[in-house]
């Protein structure tokens, strides 16, 4: 049996804290969409891995802090303050995600942020 759409965000929200790339991608279905609002949508796992990979460069590790959780069938919606772990200093940005799961895998991935509140805190 598949685990409910709740679930699976929430598992995979605390996958994050490890920063195992590995297991985050373990979350995705082979053709999920991973689309940061503010920039340009990646489609595939290598796309995905690739993006993970270049935001996380030089993070120690991340919390996906959830303060809010709504599910509807299949759609996920979070309200989150993710914090980025660096060794100098942490980012803590608020987020709202909208995760579409379809047997037990993230198939679509939304993040709503303020991309010039990140780019203010990383200089």
């Amino acid at each position: 049996m598949t685990q409910a759409p709740e679930f699976v965000v929430r598992d995979f929200c605390s996958a994050w804290e490890r920063l195992n790339i590995e297991e985050i991608m373990g979350f995705f279905a082979d053709d999920a969409v991973y689309h940061n609002i503010p920039v340009d949508p990646v489609v595939g796992v290598d796309a995905i891995r690739a993006m993970i990979e270049m935001f996380t460069t030089g993070v120690e590790r991340i919390e996906f802090q959830i303060k809010h959780l709504s599910a509807n069938h299949d759609v996920v919606l979070t309200e989150r303050i993710d914090v980025f772990h660096k060794a100098d200093h942490s980012i803590s940005l608020p987020v709202m995600g909208i995760f579409e799961i379809q047997h037990g895998k993230i198939t679509a991935w939304r993040d709503y942020f303020d991309l010039n509140q990140y780019m203010q805190q990383i200089q």
